[in-house]
This record gives structure tokens, sequence and C-alpha cells, in this order.
């Protein structure tokens, strides 16, 4: 029970998890709302409104921030990582998606064509993020740090 009661009052750790948590639940609720599909991979996949990445580095470097200071050690850590992530989120990562949307087109279209391609998996197009996207989830991230340790 005391590993759990430090675990707890971490504030920088609660909000990095609770960033998470609220950015794939709000992510999950948005899809289902524009698809009327509930699909469970929302819950715990990347891509898609809001960022999770963002929202948790984001609540991460805001909490460390409010906790320690703008110049201690966990600021500049969680600040650094912070832009690797955002960075990775609309650059590579969104690429990837785009790249595997026009792979699925083209085995579409091969195998339409009747193609004797072994049959092949849907590549994922969910894997990157808009620069709005990634906005939404640092502002997200941000705002429940502030009120985790406010």
């Amino acid at each position: 029970m005391e590993l759990l009661e430090q675990v707890l009052a971490n504030r920088i750790l609660v909000s990095g998890a609770v960033g998470w948590t609220v950015a794939q639940v709000l992510k999950t609720l948005i899809h289902l709302f524009f698809t009327k599909k509930f699909v469970v991979e929302r819950l715990v996949g990347s891509g898609g409104m809001p960022s999770s990445h963002s929202a948790t580095v984001c609540a991460l470097t805001t909490s460390a921030y409010m906790v320690h200071g703008i110049g201690s050690t966990e600021f500049a850590i969680c600040f650094f990582l912070a832009l690797i992530v955002m960075y990775d989120a609309i650059g590579v990562r969104r690429e990837t998606g785009i790249q595997a949307k026009v792979l699925n087109d083209l085995l579409k279209v091969l195998d339409d064509m009747g193609s004797d391609m072994p049959p092949q998996d849907k590549l994922k197009e969910f894997v990157g993020h808009t620069p709005f996207q990634v906005l939404v989830g640092g502002i997200l991230g941000i705002a429940l740090a502030i009120l985790i340790c406010s």
C-alpha cells in the first residue's frame, strides 16, 4: 500500500498518466462520434485526435516545471523529450501513415486487377498526427498538469 501511496503522491507521474488516459478516452469518443463505431484499439492505439503522446509529454513538462522549476534537470529533460516526441508525431510517424494509406490503396488496385500476389495484411494508417492534433494534445496535457499540480 505504501508503494501505491508514493506513486499517487508523485504529481509528475500522475500528470503524465492522466494526460495519456484522458487523451486516449477522448480519442475513442471522438472516433465513435464521427464513425458511429466503437473501436477498442482507439483506447490504446496511436494516431488520431487528440495526440496522447503530446498530452503525456506536455503534462510531464508542465508538472516538472511546477514542481521543480524551470531551472531543474527534470524540467530540462521533459522539455526536450516533449520537443522530440511532438516533432516525431508530426513528421516521421505522420509520413508513415500517409505511405501506409498509399500502399493499402495500391494493394487493393492490384487485388481488383486479379493479381496473384499473396494476400497482405492491411498496413496501419493511424500512426502519426496532424499539427492540430498535436497542438490539442499539448494543450490538454498542460491543462491537466495545471489542475493536478495546483
